[in-house]
């Protein structure tokens, strides 16, 4: 019994130590956690501080940083646009057209059958019909008709 009354006084010895030790833990976290927030708000209190400086002393820094920004901005979305390479096809009735192909085919209508300049083509809507194998166009906005594909 005397190795029974050791085993058991040596776990309680461990698990009082373990219990001391998880609430050790936490009491340490607090403060450094407190203190984070403490010089967080410092920091704060000078960054406006320092900006409500600049700001009376120059006027003309923000505008050029915001200009700065958009041309960042624009320059972003231009490389995702570029990134993305899509291709439309439109199969019917064992045809196969791209989309290329139907704005060619339209800006040869455009040039050719109405007789205007190329240039002058500014905007073009197309709608592809493949059960009366036709695309009907909307060109700037007031020409409309359609082609036979």
């Amino acid at each position: 019994m005397a190795v029974t009354k050791k085993t058991v006084a040596k776990v309680e010895a461990v698990k009082t130590e373990a219990v001391k030790t998880a609430e050790a833990k936490p009491v340490a976290v607090k403060p450094a956690a407190e203190e984070a927030k403490a010089s967080t708000a410092k920091a704060t209190v000078k960054k406006t501080a320092a900006t409500k400086t600049a700001k009376k002393t120059t006027i003309k820094a923000p505008a050029k940083k915001a200009t700065t920004t958009a041309k960042k901005a624009t320059v972003t979305k231009a490389a995702v646009e570029a990134a993305l390479k899509t291709e439309t096809y439109v199969q019917f009735s064992g045809k196969s057209y791209s989309e290329a192909e139907l704005v060619k085919i339209a800006q040869d209508v455009w040039k050719y059958d109405l007789g205007k300049k190329a240039e002058d083509l500014k905007d073009l809507k197309l709608y592809v019909k493949p059960e009366e194998n036709a695309v009907y166009y909307v060109i700037n906005g007031q020409f409309t008709g359609s082609f036979y594909i």
